[in-house]
């Protein structure tokens, strides 16, 4: 029973990240990710730079929180691993100015996009959603948030932990996205690829996440 609805099965736990140094959490409602918005990465993977970013999401559910352990997933001989700024909304709408589009931020942190990269290569040859390849379980792992009025908000050319902004403005991007459909509170949106590369299974087949920085 929860608010006076009966469900026929429990609901599954509410997703959610930790705030660094409290123990608040903030509550994890979608999580939208951002596709071809780094150079060097865009190069990598013999795309054309020219085009604009495009979004996908992954389950709320894919969160694995910082010192957690997400097993080497089936199906895949090739598990690629993406460093992500990850941007935390308070609020949203839609076709919000970008001069606005900051003030919806509640915070920062940083995650890893694990991707299944043989597998989502294939739908996309045959023009198949990515979800085998993007959304599977554990295929976000995420360390603590930190509140924008602690950090600031990160901009084109600012050095951060996890490398430097080059062309990804947050506030464009998130702009950008509003054109498409519209955002709301208690989502994350994972913007930047500083770092990439593949990962061998390890561990017995599990990579265990520690340490996750705050980003700024």
């Amino acid at each position: 029973m929860s608010n006076g609805k009966h469900y026929v099965i429990p609901p599954a736990p509410q997703a959610a990240l930790a705030v660094a140094g409290s123990s608040d959490l903030f509550p994890v409602r979608r999580i939208w990710c951002v596709g071809r918005n780094y150079l060097e990465h865009i190069k990598e993977m013999g795309q054309d730079e020219r085009e604009p970013p495009f979004f996908f999401a992954k389950p709320a559910d894919a969160i694995v929180p910082d010192g957690g352990t997400s097993p080497y997933p089936s199906l895949t001989k090739d598990m690629h691993h993406e460093v992500e700024l990850v941007v935390a909304l308070k609020s949203g709408g839609r076709n919000i100015p970008v001069d606005k589009a900051l003030d919806c931020v509640w915070g920062y942190g940083v995650g890893i996009d694990l991707t299944r990269r043989d597998l989502q290569i294939a739908s996309r040859d045959i023009k198949r959603p990515w979800e085998v390849g993007k959304a599977f379980d554990a295929s976000a792992p995420c360390g603590p948030l930190k509140s924008a009025s602690q950090t600031g908000h990160p901009s084109k050319g600012k050095r951060i932990k996890m490398g430097r902004l080059h062309s990804m403005v947050v506030a464009r991007t998130r702009a950008h996205r509003w054109r498409f459909m519209g955002l709301g509170a208690t989502q994350l949106n994972g913007l930047a690829k500083p770092e990439w590369g593949s990962l061998a299974s390890a561990s017995g087949g599990k990579a265990r996440q520690r340490g996750i920085p705050s980003p700024l």
